[in-house]
């Protein structure tokens, strides 16, 4: 008798742990899913954009990055420098939108990369990003392998909300 009773509460505790691991499980994904309600269309009374009024209606953020293609790099120096967009976004969010960098990292911090034809179309692009209070990482390039020294290489726009992204971004194809 003891052997089943021993059997028993062993089976109900084994139970018990699943189901609260389960209801855990269920819990932690809805409330990290859960943002907090936008105030409009990312503008303030002032006119100036913040974080808390720039948060996605949709609670979804997006990092775009926009790659030369006139300076035919190759694979590798388009992922390095792809790379250093990415460092640089995450720096410069972390300290001037903690709270957007927040949210895209609940949202799995979805990267796509894309193209840009020249220079020209790079600058047009960082400057759009900044005038609509996004992050720009412009990215130079050191010249000690493929191009030279102070080409303007690659644009991270960044991470922000999808729609405020996509305005500046949506146009572009990618990579």
């Amino acid at each position: 008798m003891d052997r089943l009773c021993s059997k028993e509460v062993i089976t109900a505790t084994c139970l018990g742990v699943g189901v609260g691991l389960l209801i855990g499980w269920i819990s932690r994904g809805r409330v990290i899913r859960r943002r907090r309600p936008s105030t409009g269309n990312g503008v303030g009374d002032s006119g100036d954009l913040s974080d808390n009024n720039m948060l996605s209606d949709t609670g979804e953020y997006k990092f775009i990055v926009a790659v030369r293609t006139d300076l035919r790099m190759g694979k590798g120096k388009i992922a390095a420098q792809v790379a250093h967009a990415a460092v640089h976004a995450n720096n410069s969010c972390a300290k001037h939108h903690p709270d957007m960098l927040k949210e895209w990292k609940y949202c799995g911090q979805p990267k796509i990369v894309v193209k840009i034809d020249s220079e020209a179309s790079l600058v047009a692009l960082a400057s759009k990003a900044r005038s609509i209070g996004l992050n720009a990482s412009v990215i130079r390039d050191a010249g000690r392998t493929q191009i030279p020294g102070g080409s303007v290489t690659v644009c991270g726009v960044g991470p922000g909300p999808n729609d405020l992204v996509s305005s500046v971004t949506g146009h572009l194809k990618l990579l």
